[in-house]
C-alpha cells in the first residue's frame, strides 16, 4: 500500500504539460511590408521544456538564412521577436519566419512579402563638434558607453521603462552611412546591454559615430551616444590631448636619455 501511494504522488506532482502534445504557433500581422520596415512576429508554444529556448529562422527570397534568434518564452508559452531589416534593406521578395523546438519535430512558420520602398533616404545627421549624448526629450531610454582608448570594443548599456519589446541599435558613420545593427532583448528590470566591435572597412572613417537605440515598432522610444574613433579604434573624450601629452613625454625622455649618454662619453 505504501508503495501504491508514493507511485500516486509522484504521478500528482509531474506537471500535465508534460504529458502534453507539443504544439508551436506563429503569427504576424504585417504580411506586406516597405524594405525599411520592421515586422513583429508574435509565438506560442506548449508541450516543451520551459529551459530551452524557441529558434527563430528567417529566409530571404534567394533562400539565405539572415537571422536565427533563440528567443525565451514566458509561463504561457508566449514569444515575440521585432525582426528589423539587415543591411542596407529587406530585398523585394517573400520572406519566409520558422520557429522551431529542440523537443519536437514541429514548426509553425510565416510570411511576409518586401514590395519595395518608395521612401526617400534619410537625411545626414549634423556632426556635433564633441561628443554627447543626443537628447530625446520624450524618450524612455537612458544610454551610455564604456570604452577604452585605444581599444576596439564599446560596450553600451542603458535602461528602458518598457521589457515587453526588443531594443535595437543602429551605428551611423560620421558622414551618415548605416553601418551596424544589433538587438538585444531588456531584463525584467528594464535594462540591456550590448558590445559593438570597431575596425574593419565600415569604420575606416575618422570621427564621431552615432549609436542610437531604438525600441518599438514606431520607435516611440529613443536614445543616442556618439563615440570618437580613429584608425578603427576609440579616442575617449580628451583621447586627442592625452596623445599629444603622451608623445611630448615620449620626446623629453629620449632627450634627457640622450643627453646623459652624451655626458657619459664626454667623461672619458
Amino acid at each position: 500500500m505504501l508503495k501504491i501511494a508514493l507511485l500516486v504522488l509522484v504521478a500528482i506532482s509531474i506537471p500535465i504539460s508534460a504529458f502534453a502534445e507539443p504544439m508551436i504557433e506563429l503569427s504576424t500581422s504585417q504580411t506586406e511590408i516597405q524594405s525599411l520596415d520592421s515586422v513583429l512576429v508574435i509565438g506560442k508554444i506548449t508541450g516543451v521544456s520551459i529551459f530551452k529556448p524557441v529558434t527563430i529562422t528567417v529566409i530571404s527570397p534567394d533562400g539565405e538564412v539572415i537571422y536565427t534568434p533563440e528567443l525565451s518564452f514566458d509561463d504561457d508559452g508566449v514569444f515575440k521577436r521585432l525582426i528589423h531589416p539587415p543591411l542596407p534593406s529587406f530585398k523585394d521578395g517573400t520572406y519566409t519566419v520558422i520557429a522551431s523546438h529542440e523537443d519536437t519535430e514541429k514548426t509553425a512558420q510565416i510570411q511576409f512579402t518586401v514590395i519595395g520602398s518608395t521612401m526617400s533616404p534619410p537625411e545626414s545627421p549634423i556632426k556635433s563638434p564633441e561628443p554627447e549624448i543626443i537628447d530625446n526629450a520624450s524618450s524612455a531610454i537612458t544610454l551610455s558607453t564604456e570604452t577604452t582608448f585605444g581599444d576596439n570594443k564599446i560596450i553600451v548599456t542603458g535602461s528602458t521603462i518598457s521589457s515587453a519589446t526588443d531594443v535595437t541599435f543602429t551605428v551611423t558613420s560620421p558622414n551618415g552611412n548605416l553601418i551596424s545593427i544589433a538587438q538585444v532583448t531588456p531584463g525584467t528590470n528594464g535594462e540591456f546591454s550590448t558590445e559593438i566591435i570597431s575596425g574593419g572597412q565600415l569604420w575606416k572613417e575618422d570621427g564621431f559615430y552615432t549609436i542610437t537605440a531604438n525600441q518599438g515598432l514606431s520607435s516611440e522610444h529613443k536614445q543616442s551616444v556618439q563615440v570618437e574613433i580613429s584608425n578603427g579604434v576609440v579616442i575617449p573624450e580628451f583621447g586627442s590631448i592625452a596623445v599629444m601629452i603622451l608623445v611630448v613625454a615620449i620626446i623629453s625622455i629620449i632627450a634627457v636619455s640622450s643627453k646623459s649618454r652624451l655626458c657619459i662619453i664626454s667623461r672619458y
